[in-house]
C-alpha cells in the first residue's frame, strides 16, 4: 500500500471500510475497538504505567504522520483511557485487562463472521492502528471535523 501521506489516511480508511460494511459489524466495532485499545493499554500498564504512556506516545507519532486532527482525537481518547487505567485496582490490572481484551476480540470476530469477511489486519498489520481511526472518523464526520 504505497500512497502519499496527504491521502494515505483516506486510502487506509477506505480499505479498512471494505470489511466493515455490515451495520451490526460496525456497531460491534464501535464498542469493541475502543475497549480493545483500553485493555491493550491496560496490559502494558500492568508491566509499568510508563510503558503504557510510551506506547501511547509512539502510536500518536504514527497518527501524526497520517492526520493531525486524528492525532489530537487519539490524544484525547488515549489520555482518557490512561486516566481510567490509573483509577482501576492496580493489583488486578492484568487480569481485568486480559479478560476485557479476550471478550472484546471475541466480539470483533463475531462481527466479522456476520460481515462474512476476515479482519483487515490479516492483510496489513497497520489496520490494528487504523481501527480506532475508523471509529473516530464517524464522530468526526458527524461533527464536521476534517481529518
Amino acid at each position: 500500500m504505497q500512497q502519499s501521506n496527504s491521502r494515505q489516511i483516506e486510502q487506509l480508511l477506505a480499505k479498512y471500510s471494505e470489511s466493515h460494511l455490515n451495520p451490526t459489524n460496525e456497531l460491534i466495532h464501535f464498542v469493541c475497538v475502543p475497549v480493545i485499545v483500553l485493555s491493550f493499554l491496560g496490559l502494558i500498564w500492568a508491566v509499568h504505567p510508563l510503558a503504557a504512556l510510551a506506547a501511547t506516545v509512539v502510536s500518536l507519532i504514527y497518527y501524526m504522520t497520517l492526520s493531525v486532527p486524528f492525532a489530537f482525537g487519539m490524544l484525547a481518547m488515549s489520555g482518557t483511557m490512561l486516566w481510567i487505567l490509573s483509577q482501576l485496582p492496580q493489583h488486578l490490572m492484568w487480569q481485568i485487562s486480559l479478560g476485557i481484551f479476550v471478550i472484546a476480540w471475541i466480539g470483533q470476530f463475531i462481527g466479522h463472521k456476520i460481515e462474512g469477511k476476515k479482519p483487515s489486519f490479516f492483510e496489513d498489520i497497520r489496520f490494528l492502528l487504523v481501527g480506532p481511526l475508523f471509529v473516530l472518523s464517524f464522530l468526526y464526520r458527524r461533527l464536521h471535523i476534517a481529518y
